[in-house]
């Protein structure tokens, strides 16, 4: 379940990264494509971001994390780049 979650925590920060990119480049310049591009980023971003949540949950207690432990990961995933963050902190060596 931890390679679930390495992975889950990595899709979920690409996605967040691409809907800034999406709210910051293509809509000054573009409005159809960015209302094109919103909903299926949208919504992939928001089933990974439940997924990643939940998932965290599920781990705390397999790899023993505790409650401050898993609140710096949950809100992580509420920050740009905070996954990636907590990808190389606390799941590379686990």
């Amino acid at each position: 379940m931890l390679n679930l979650f390495r992975k889950v925590a990595l899709l979920e920060g690409v996605s967040y990264l691409a809907l800034f990119a999406n709210m910051l480049l293509i809509k000054p310049n573009n409005l159809a494509l960015y209302k094109q591009i919103l909903f299926p980023l949208g919504m992939a971003h928001g089933v990974l971001f439940m997924g990643y949540i939940l998932l965290a949950i599920l781990l705390k207690k397999p790899q023993k994390w505790n409650f401050k432990t898993l609140g710096i990961i949950l809100i992580a995933s509420l920050l740009p780049f905070g996954t990636f963050y907590i990808e190389k902190k606390y799941l590379r060596n686990a």
